[in-house]
C-alpha cells in the first residue's frame, strides 16, 4: 500500500509521482464530506479500456469512481456533454460529481462492477436485450445536437475502414496488398459507407455491446464509454449489441431481433416504414463496415498500445466479415478474396 498525504493507494500504479500526488490531492478535495464515513481514502486500481483512461475505486460510503483521463489523449468535455444530454432523457449514466477539465480528472458514481456480458445466455438474453433494446429507442429521442453529437459522416466512415488494412492486414498479418486489392477494398468501402449514410440516422453510443452495458445494484441497465458518442445510422448500435465481438448468437435469433427492434422503431415513427429485407441489408453491412473496422482497432491495442488481450476476440469478429461478405453480390468479391487471401494467414497466426 503506498501513501500520499493522507491517501492510501492499494496496487501498482503507472502515474508519475508528481502525477500521482496532484491527483490524490484532488481526489481528497473533492469527494463529499458526507461519503468519507471518517476513513482514510484508499483508491484502488480498476481494469482499464480500450482507451488512455485509469480508473480507481474510493472506499467512500457510496463508493466513488476516480478517473485519469488524459485531456491530450481523451474528449473530456465531450464525455461531460453526452452525459448531461443522455441523463436529461432519462438514460442511465454515472453521475459526474467533480471534473477538473484541465488535468484531466473526474469523480463519478459507481455504477457497480456486474457487466452484462457474464449475466448472458440463452435463458437470460431476450430480457436483457429487451430492456438494452429500449435504451437504444430512448437513444433516438434525444437531440441530434451537432454542438454536442458529431456527424459520423463519410470522412469519419472511410477513416475507421482503413485501419483494416494498415493495422490487421499490413500490421498484424504482415502482408501486403495488391493495387488490384486495393482498388477492391475502395469499391467495398464504397459500398459500407453508401449503406451507412443511406439509412435514417440518430444518436449512435458507438460501441453499444455487453461489456459497456451494466447492471446496477438497483437492475437498472446503466451505459459507460460513450464519449465518443455521434449521429449516425439507425442500426449502428443495434448491431454492434446483437453481433457482439465478445459473444456471439444464431442468426436466426439475431435476425428476429434485429426485425422486432425495426417494428419498435416504426411504431415510435422513429423512421418510415421500410420492408424486412432492406433493413437487414441496412443492418448486415453496418455490421460488416463495424466489424472490418474492429479487426483494425483490436490489432492496433494489441501492437500499439500492448492490450494483447484483444486478439483472442479476433476469431469472432473474422467469422462475422466471412458471414455477411459472402451473402450479398456487392460484398462478394470481398468475401472471396478474404476467404481465398486473408483468412489463411490469420488462421496461421499464433495469438
Amino acid at each position: 500500500m503506498n501513501k500520499i498525504n493522507g491517501l492510501a493507494f492499494i496496487g501498482g500504479i503507472s502515474l508519475s509521482l508528481k502525477l500521482e500526488q496532484h491527483f490524490y490531492n484532488w481526489v481528497s478535495n473533492f469527494v463529499p464530506i458526507t461519503f468519507r464515513a471518517n476513513k482514510e481514502l484508499i483508491l484502488d486500481p480498476l481494469p482499464g479500456d480500450a482507451g488512455f483512461r485509469q480508473y480507481f475505486r474510493i472506499n467512500s460510503q457510496p463508493t466513488l469512481i476516480a478517473v485519469n483521463s488524459p485531456p491530450n489523449k481523451e474528449n473530456n468535455q465531450s464525455f461531460v456533454s453526452i452525459s448531461l444530454m443522455l441523463q436529461a432523457s432519462n438514460i442511465r449514466t454515472p453521475k459526474i460529481y467533480a471534473i477538473d477539465f484541465k488535468n484531466g480528472f473526474m469523480l463519478l458514481e459507481d455504477l457497480g462492477e456486474q457487466l452484462l456480458q457474464p449475466l448472458l445466455n440463452h435463458n437470460t438474453v431476450d430480457n436483457f436485450y429487451e430492456k438494452a433494446e429500449s435504451i437504444l429507442i430512448d437513444m433516438q429521442l434525444v437531440p441530434a445536437d451537432t454542438s454536442v453529437f458529431p456527424k459520423y459522416d463519410r470522412e469519419s466512415l472511410g477513416q475507421e475502414l482503413s485501419l483494416f488494412k494498415i493495422w490487421f492486414v499490413n500490421q498484424l498479418l504482415g502482408s501486403e496488398l495488391k493495387s488490384t486489392d486495393e482498388d477492391m477494398l475502395g469499391e467495398i468501402y464504397g459500398v459500407l459507407t453508401e449503406n451507412a449514410l443511406c439509412q435514417p440516422q440518430g444518436i449512435v453510443h458507438r460501441d453499444f455491446h455487453s461489456r459497456n452495458i451494466m447492471l446496477t445494484r438497483s437492475k437498472e441497465l446503466a451505459l459507460i464509454d460513450y464519449q465518443d458518442a455521434v449521429i449516425g445510422p439507425i442500426t449502428y448500435d443495434l448491431v454492434s449489441l446483437l453481433k457482439d465481438c465478445y459473444i456471439s448468437w444464431s442468426r436466426e435469433m439475431v435476425i428476429s431481433r434485429a426485425l422486432n427492434f425495426k417494428q419498435r422503431l416504426q411504431a415510435k415513427m422513429i423512421i418510415e416504414n421500410v420492408e424486412d429485407q432492406a433493413f437487414i441489408r441496412w443492418f448486415d453491412l453496418m455490421g460488416l463496415q463495424r466489424h472490418i473496422k474492429v479487426l483494425g482497432i483490436f490489432s492496433r491495442l494489441a501492437l500499439r498500445d500492448n492490450k494483447s488481450d484483444y486478439l483472442k476476440d479476433l476469431p469472432l469478429v473474422v467469422d462475422y466479415v466471412m458471414d455477411v461478405s459472402m451473402r450479398y453480390s456487392d460484398t462478394l468479391v470481398f468475401g472471396n478474396w478474404f476467404k481465398r487471401t486473408i483468412y489463411p494467414k490469420f488462421v496461421n497466426q499464433n495469438f
